[in-house]
């Protein structure tokens, strides 16, 4: 146990028990992590997650750590992670894993952040850059050149070809597919099944066959509770 690092996930609901799957299928290979349990706020301490692990503290927790410990963040909303990160970034002794899943394929042309989750059956292939804390859920497809910002969730089944950009804190719906060469703009949600064929601007939501923004942010998503 001594070689192994301790981690914490931010999160418990159901993608936080992901994780811990993820992290016990990344330890099958290379034992690498020794996982505390769960953080979640306003929670029981001690309360069962999973048969393995709990949850050990709420959001204030990992505040008093004095040594160092790896966290990374199971919440899929990117405007709540990112306020997340921002927080346990105060305590110096919090670093931040990356998750890569024993079954993404991806070249040794790929810039991966840190704090960055990657799930099973994911491809990406060359050229692409990922930035900090971006999720990459189940069974995506992330083609050449694509740049991926800060605080990304790309949800179950998303295909982006190659030349895409995505701006930081956007979110990608399950099933939507973006073609060559287009960009999505910072802080903005495409839904479930949409198919990009144009850019889309930031702050907004856009949905459908092609998919077009039907609503637009009163104010910026980054400084949204």
């Amino acid at each position: 146990m001594e070689n192994k690092k301790e981690l914490y996930i931010v999160g418990a609901g159901g993608f936080g028990r992901e994780i811990a799957w993820l992290v016990d299928r990344i330890n099958q290979k290379s034992p690498e992590w020794e996982l505390k349990g769960f953080i979640e706020r306003d929670a029981v301490p001690q309360r069962e997650v999973s048969s393995k692990y709990k949850i050990v503290g709420d959001d204030m927790y990992l505040d008093t750590i004095d040594h160092t410990v790896w966290a990374v963040c199971a919440i899929g909303s990117s405007i709540r992670r990112k306020k997340v990160i921002e927080q346990l970034k105060k305590n110096p002794y919090i670093r931040f894993a990356t998750l890569i899943d024993p079954s993404v394929i991806f070249s040794e042309r790929v810039r991966i952040g840190e704090g960055c989750i990657l799930c099973a059956g994911t491809v990406l292939t060359v050229d692409v850059i990922l930035g900090c804390h971006v999720i990459v859920n189940l069974l995506c497809t992330i083609g050449h050149d694509t740049i991926i910002g800060d605080f990304v969730t790309v949800n179950p089944g998303t295909n982006l070809s190659g030349n895409v950009v995505v701006g930081a804190c956007a979110e990608l719906g399950t099933g939507m597919q973006v073609i060559q060469g287009r960009t999505i703009g910072k802080g903005s949600i495409v839904g479930a099944g949409a198919v990009v064929t144009l850019d889309i601007p930031g702050d907004c939501t856009a949905v459908g066959i092609p998919a077009k923004p039907v609503k637009y942010f009163k104010d910026k998503r980054e400084f949204m509770e």
